[in-house]
């Protein structure tokens, strides 16, 4: 029998991925969740029929997120994770040995159960002491901090389903103010390509200049994402991206990554054209790019 998994991208491309066993599939609270074995992409999650993640190119994503605001914030001890169920933004902050306190926010507990069982290699720091994992909506956490963390990584599923109250402007104004005064605020941004999606990343973004003095997107290249090419957002009470980064204090630290690197984060901020065209009327323009 041969299977495939496909993932329409939009209604006349997809991916297509062959699958040699399905090794897990249950319905949570919340959604659809499963796990193959695919012969070219490892173990991968899929919730609601959509790839979150392959062992083979999780680290792009999971090292972009993580390392570009701790690189820039001088003293990052603090840290919220929204969503990030899987575990691999979890692993990728706690080998930073100057973070004290990670509060992980995901909604479905199933999520992180079905990740530490079938994909260990990504949900391997799940049981680090500095770990506190809370099962609720984080629209609704959220709300009960004010001045309290330097990092906040939205690390969501995409804008519809469980995820959809993560990119409103409500939820973004309240990561402004649980922030302290130097806080960074990092998110996944959806991929810029393809028409649909794009405007998606426009109305996210518009939504976050509203909250937040300085906020920029930058990028990266994450195979088994719709089109390939994917947006991160940083936004910064105090901290510039590429201004602020302080590269030879990150690269003392000796933190080990595949993807990313000090040289690779400040080229992430430099958008093609047509990824400026889609956001240049919504950013601060009185705020330098680089």
């Amino acid at each position: 029998m041969h299977l495939t998994f496909t993932e329409k991208h939009t209604k006349n491309v997809g991916l297509c991925i062959d699958v040699d066993k399905q090794i897990y599939s249950a319905q949570s609270r919340f959604q659809r969740i499963d796990i193959f074995d695919t012969q070219e992409f490892g173990r991968m999650l899929t919730l609601d029929g959509f790839l979150m993640l392959t062992e083979k190119d999780e680290f792009i994503y999971h090292e972009m997120i993580v390392h570009v605001p701790l690189a820039v914030h001088p003293a990052a001890k603090n840290i919220l994770i929204i969503g990030g169920g899987d575990g691999g933004a979890v692993r990728e902050l706690c080998q930073y040995e100057t973070v004290a306190h990670i509060d992980l926010v995901e909604i479905d507990e199933e999520v992180v159960n079905v990740c530490k069982k079938f994909m260990p290699g990504v949900a391997c720091s799940m049981d680090d002491k500095r770990v506190h994992i809370h099962f609720e909506d984080g629209l609704r956490f959220i709300r009960r901090f004010s001045d309290h963390y330097d990092v906040i990584i939205v690390d969501s599923t995409d804008p519809f389903g469980p995820g959809e109250g993560l990119f409103t402007k409500e939820f973004y104004g309240n990561c402004f103010k649980a922030l302290k005064d130097d806080g960074i605020l990092v998110n996944q941004h959806e991929n810029p390509f393809y028409t649909e999606d794009a405007i998606s990343v426009r109305q996210i973004h518009k939504r976050i200049v509203q909250s937040f003095p300085l906020s920029r997107l930058y990028q990266a290249h994450i195979p088994t994402y719709p089109s390939g090419h994917w947006l991160f957002g940083f936004s910064s009470k105090k901290y510039h991206p590429v201004q602020d980064l302080n590269a030879d204090r990150w690269n003392a630290m000796g933190i080990k990554t595949r993807y990313y690197n000090t040289n690779l984060h400040k080229a992430a901020f430099a958008l093609p054209t047509y990824v400026e065209d889609i956001i240049k009327d919504v950013e601060n323009g009185s705020i330098p790019r680089l």
